[in-house]
């Protein structure tokens, strides 16, 4: 039996699969759905043998729509993501391609209106700012998320933040 790609991975893949052999940005396709045609910050994630390959997103929308987020994101979290060296075009049908589409983030007022597998988490300290996904694989508690989320905006564990939260709608 064969698993049904959701649009917007398949269009992930295609972002990427055409800036590795033409250097071109994918045109947005025509007919998109409605969901495409929404405004959300989106996440792409890239994993190669169970392991992370590339993730960059936007927290808040930065193109005219969902779609154009997609493949944005898609190619960036490809040949941009400065943890890892890019993507080859041999390596592309190993990679393994999720679409998380974000809610607008909302502040919250304390670790309790959190929870690690249902919200999505954001730090904010002056103008640095750390994002970590819902629902990540070794990542269990909220504490945890925040830790990270603080590391990878250069904050101090012990340095206040101001917490919001927002929940994606994931694509595998």
């Amino acid at each position: 039996m064969t698993q049904t790609i959701h649009p917007l991975v398949q269009l992930a893949r295609e972002a990427i699969n055409e800036y590795l052999i033409s250097g071109e940005v994918l045109k947005t396709p025509d007919g998109l759905s409605d969901e495409m045609k929404e405004s959300h910050g989106v996440f792409v994630s890239l994993k190669m043998h169970g392991m992370l390959r590339g993730c960059i997103g936007t927290f808040e929308p930065s193109t005219s729509c969902v779609a154009e987020e997609v493949i944005h994101n898609a190619i960036s979290s490809a040949v941009r993501d400065p943890r890892f060296m890019p993507v080859t075009q041999s390596e592309l049908m190993d990679i393994v391609i999720s679409v998380d589409v974000l809610t607008s983030p909302e502040p919250v007022k304390s670790v309790s209106d959190l929870d690690s597998r249902r919200y999505g988490v954001i730090v904010k300290s002056g103008h640095r700012r750390g994002l970590l996904l819902p629902d990540l694989e070794g990542v269990d508690t909220v504490e945890e998320q925040i830790k990270i989320a603080k590391r990878k905006a250069g904050i101090v564990s012990d340095e206040p933040v101001d917490l919001f939260r927002f929940e994606v709608k994931r694509y595998k």
